[in-house]
């Protein structure tokens, strides 16, 4: 195999590596093809398959070790959006029948739901609004 067919070799794995990343969305496979593009541009310069090899190694090793710890901390730092009953949690909602620490019916995001005081000694007439702070089962507890 003749160095130009080296590089050739090189950047058919790295579209080949490409592949995978589209299908998967796994980002170590776009990070291994940029590693076989590396190690085409070492074969195009000329230098044996040891040396192509120990590119593509470092290459993608490296890229592996400093991009994916700096992915992991953006993807951790996204913004959580709440959805189904977490996103009620914090919500106002009106008292329909009277609420207390057994019971009573409110209008929370526009649907009826049961709910009961967090305080058992509380109680909340109707027309009041009260506070969700947790949902249990179908339930809303309330201040």
């Amino acid at each position: 195999m003749n160095d130009i067919d080296a590089w050739v070799w090189w950047l058919v794995g790295a579209a080949a590596l490409g592949i995978p990343l589209v299908v998967t969305a796994m980002p170590e496979f776009g990070m291994f093809a940029v590693g076989a593009v590396a190690a085409a541009v070492t074969a195009g310069l000329g230098f044996d398959v040891v040396a192509q090899v120990l590119v593509f190694v470092a290459v993608s090793v490296a890229l592996i070790a400093v991009v994916r710890p700096i992915a992991a901390r953006h993807s951790a730092q996204r913004p959580q959006f709440a959805s189904g009953v977490d996103a009620l949690k914090g919500k106002q909602a009106v008292v329909l029948e009277r609420v207390d620490g057994s019971g009573g019916r409110i209008k929370l995001a526009g649907e009826v739901w049961s709910a009961r005081a967090l305080d058992t000694d509380r109680v909340y007439d109707v027309g009041q609004e009260v506070d969700v702070v947790d949902i249990e089962g179908a339930t809303a507890i309330v201040i």
